[in-house]
């Protein structure tokens, strides 16, 4: 989880605690829906890290298994 997903977190606990302390119902649903928001918002950036290392690792994968092939192709060209 990155700094930016944990201050996202860390936004929607805060804002939990206000609207658990808060005595008016507009300020308490504002801060309920604020909560979801940052949580909301967390969760697709953990999901975006996510994928993207998949991306990354299947990049290299590839990357990896091209250079593979091209050095056995230049292996049997030589002989």
């Amino acid at each position: 989880m990155s700094n930016t997903s944990d201050f996202y977190q860390a936004q929607a606990d805060k804002c939990a605690l206000d609207a658990a302390a808060s005595t008016l119902s507009q300020v308490r649903d504002r801060n309920l829906r604020a909560e979801q928001a940052w949580r909301t918002m967390a969760e697709r950036l953990v999901q975006t890290e996510a994928t993207r290392a998949r991306q990354v690792a299947a990049t290299a994968a590839k990357a990896e298994a091209n250079a593979e092939a091209a050095a056995l192709h230049i292996d049997g060209l030589e002989r």
